[in-house]
C-alpha cells in the first residue's frame, strides 16, 4: 500500500524504480565506477595495467600522508547530483546504498581497518547544514563493515573558506593546521589503522592534512576512501 501512494525513486532523477535507495538503469549506466586498473596508493584509475604495485607520476613525485585512496565513482555531471544533494540537499535516503557501494570500493583497505573517522566540519558550517555527510557515511559504513566509527575523532578547529576555486598549492594552505585529534579519543587512536571517509576527493589536501595528524597523534596508518573522485584531463 505503501509503495502504491509513495512509489521509490531513482536516487536520481526521481523516476520509478523497484527498491528504495536504488538508480533506474539509465541512471546507473551513467555512472563512472573506479576500477582497476589504478594508482596503488591515490587510486588514479590507469588506461593500462602498469602491475599490481604500480603509482602515478604524482604520487612517486609527491608521496601523500595518507596510504591508499579508493572511491566509489567518477565525479562528474552523472554523479555530482547525488553527491550535492547528499551534501545541500537534505537528501539522505541514498545512504544506505552509498555505504553498500562504498564498502565494495575499499574491501581491501576496510579488511585491514579498526576504526572509521569521516572528515569533520567547522561547528558554524555543522549548524547550518545540520549534519555531516562524512559521518552519516561512516555510520552507514560501519554496519555494513563492521569497522568501528569513531564520527566525533577529529575536529576542525578552524574554518576554512571554500575550495572550489583555488589550485592544488591554494587548497593545501587553506587546510593547513585546520584539524586536530580530540584529546577524550587519544588513547583509542593509538596503533590502529584508520579509513578517513569523505564525500568526495579532489586534490588530497584536506584528507591529507586529517592523515598528518593522526599519524602525528599515533594511528599506525591511514588510508582513505570516498563517494566521488575527481579524475582531471590533460
Amino acid at each position: 500500500m505503501i509503495d502504491a501512494l509513495l512509489p521509490p525513486l531513482c536516487l536520481s532523477c526521481h523516476a520509478q524504480v523497484g527498491e528504495p535507495g536504488t538508480l533506474c538503469p539509465a541512471c546507473w549506466s551513467k555512472l563512472v565506477f573506479v576500477a582497476p586498473p589504478f594508482c596503488a596508493c591515490c587510486g588514479l584509475p590507469f588506461e593500462f595495467d602498469m602491475g599490481a604495485d604500480a603509482l602515478c607520476g604524482a604520487c612517486l613525485g609527491d608521496p601523500p600522508r595518507f596510504g591508499r585512496a579508493r572511491a566509489v565513482f567518477r565525479y562528474d555531471d552523472a554523479s555530482r547530483v547525488l553527491i550535492l544533494r547528499l551534501k545541500h540537499g537534505d537528501r539522505l535516503e541514498g545512504v544506505p546504498a552509498f555505504a553498500r557501494w562504498m564498502a565494495r570500493a575499499g574491501g581491501d583497505i576496510l579488511a585491514e581497518a579498526d576504526l572509521l573517522v569521516p572528515v569533520p566540519l567547522h561547528r558554524w558550517r555543522l549548524l547550518s547544514r545540520r549534519y555531516n555527510q562524512a559521518a552519516l557515511l561512516v555510520n552507514a559504513l560501519a554496519r555494513q563493515s563492521g569497522v568501528t566509527a569513531i564520527p566525533d575523532l577529529l575536529e576542525r578547529r578552524r574554518r576554512t573558506p571554500p575550495q572550489g576555486h583555488l589550485n592544488r598549492a591554494g587548497r593545501v594552505k587553506n587546510v593547513a593546521g585546520a584539524f586536530s585529534l580530540a584529546e577524550r579519543h587519544k588513547p583509542t587512536l593509538q596503533g590502529k589503522r584508520v579509513v578517513l571517509i569523505d564525500d568526495v576527493l579532489t586534490s588530497g589536501a584536506t584528507v591529507g592534512e586529517c592523515a598528518k595528524v593522526l599519524l602525528r597523534e599515533g594511528a599506525a596508518a591511514v588510508d582513505v576512501l570516498t563517494l566521488g573522485r575527481v579524475i582531471r584531463v590533460e
